[in-house]
């Protein structure tokens, strides 16, 4: 008996994966047989997606939405088409790529043909995934040019923390003390220690 399986990936908490979800219900694919992941797609360490290929057996048959939901790292992406296609013997249909369904042209020029055309989107969503991360950089770097900060405010200096840091640097009392009286960790203590020697 042939198992019909359904892949969706999502990359964060916030985005939706209600799209994906409908586009596999009208294929009539039974809910406990529809797996989700919410990572990132630059690898394949994803626990649902994992099991869910431990269940497939030969002549299985698994929907995706398009191929950036099966990942966006090139390489990864052909070695578990080839994984599933080659090892499992399962067949694949991207539902956004027509020319991506493994049940058609299973002869030697349909298989090219759907391998030329894999490698190409492959390559397609691994160079979006590159391109937002640049997009990223630049605009982190233009923030900053500009003068905006990035992560938690620092937390002010408390009242004794003048008076803690002398005692500490005439050897008075330990690091571990300085820190306790200015209730802070050691580290955080010392941190602000060489901040304050920079600004006195």
């Amino acid at each position: 008996m042939i198992n019909v399986y359904g892949y969706i990936r999502v990359s964060s908490r916030d985005q939706n994966e209600e799209r994906q979800r409908i586009a596999l219900r009208e294929l009539a694919v039974p809910e406990n047989h529809i797996f989700m992941d919410k990572q990132s797609g630059k690898d394949f360490e994803r626990p649902f997606y994992q099991h869910m290929v431990g269940l497939m057996k030969k002549n299985d048959l698994l929907y995706i939405k398009s191929i950036d939901r099966l990942g966006r790292n090139y390489t990864e992406i052909l070695e578990q088409w080839r994984i599933l296609t080659r090892e499992k013997e399962v067949d694949i249909v991207v539902l956004d790529m027509p020319l991506l369904d493994t049940r058609k042209g299973k002869d030697l020029m349909g298989t090219f043909l759907s391998d030329i055309v894999l490698q190409i989107l492959s390559f397609v969503a691994e160079n979006e995934r590159t391109n937002i991360r640049q997009r990223q950089a630049e605009g982190i770097a233009a923030a900053k040019a500009k003068g905006v900060r990035f992560g938690r405010p620092a937390l002010p200096y408390p009242d004794n923390f003048g008076e803690t840091y002398r005692a500490w640097r005439m050897k008075k009392i330990t690091l571990r003390q300085a820190a306790d009286a200015c209730k802070m960790p050691v580290g955080t203590f010392y941190e602000k220690a060489r901040k304050f020697e920079n600004s006195v």
